[in-house]
C-alpha cells in the first residue's frame, strides 16, 4: 500500500507539472489569438470633396471685394474687376477607413465621414482642411487705369492677393 501511495505521489508531481505546461500553452495560444490583426481597425483618411455651391459664385465674390477695395485707393476711381479661377478650392473631409481581412486573403475597405453636430443637434460633415480657390487671371477696369504708376500698384496689389504673375493681370482704363 506504502508502495501505491509513492507511485500516485510521483504521478501526481509529474502530472501536475505537465498540467501546467498545458495550461501555459493554452494561455499564450489565447493571448495570441487576441491580438490585433487589423481587422475592423479605423484609421482616420482624408478626402477631397468639392466646395460648397454658392449663389454667386466664388469668382465673381473676390471679384466684388476687389472692387471695393481698389475703388478706395487714391488714383483709381471706379473699378471693375472680372477673376477666373483654375479651381474652386477644396474642402478636405475627414473620413473613417476599416478595412476588413477574410481567410481567403482578401480585403474589404469600407470608408465613413465624420460628422459633427452643431447647436441646434444637426449634423454635418467634419472638414478638417479648406484650400482657397486657385485663381488664373484678373481683369481690372479702372478710372485710373492710363497711370503708369495707378497700373502698377494694382498689378502689385492682385499679386500679393492671389499669388499670380503679373502677367496673368491686365489693367484697363475705364471709359
Amino acid at each position: 500500500m506504502k508502495e501505491q501511495l509513492e507511485k500516485w505521489k510521483e504521478m501526481l508531481k509529474t502530472g501536475g507539472k505537465n498540467r501546467w505546461a498545458v495550461f501555459l500553452l493554452a494561455g499564450l495560444l489565447l493571448l495570441v489569438i487576441s491580438l490585433p490583426t487589423g481587422e475592423g481597425k479605423s484609421a482616420p483618411v482624408l478626402q477631397t470633396e468639392a466646395a460648397d455651391e454658392k449663389s454667386v459664385s466664388q469668382a465673381e465674390e473676390l471679384a466684388e471685394r476687389l472692387e471695393k477695395v481698389l475703388s478706395r485707393v487714391s488714383g483709381v476711381g471706379k473699378t471693375k474687376v472680372l477673376v477666373t479661377l483654375k479651381s474652386d478650392g477644396k474642402r478636405l473631409v475627414e473620413k473613417d477607413s476599416t478595412t476588413r481581412e477574410d481567410s481567403s486573403e482578401s480585403r474589404d475597405q469600407e470608408e465613413n465621414t465624420v460628422y459633427e453636430k452643431n447647436g441646434s443637434g444637426q449634423e454635418k460633415p467634419y472638414v478638417s482642411e479648406t484650400m482657397e480657390p486657385e485663381v488664373s487671371g484678373v481683369l481690372v477696369v479702372a478710372e485710373g487705369g492710363d497711370d503708369p504708376v495707378t497700373v502698377r500698384e494694382i498689378t502689385e496689389a492682385v499679386q500679393a492677393l492671389f499669388g499670380i504673375e503679373a502677367h496673368k493681370i491686365k489693367v484697363m482704363k475705364m471709359d
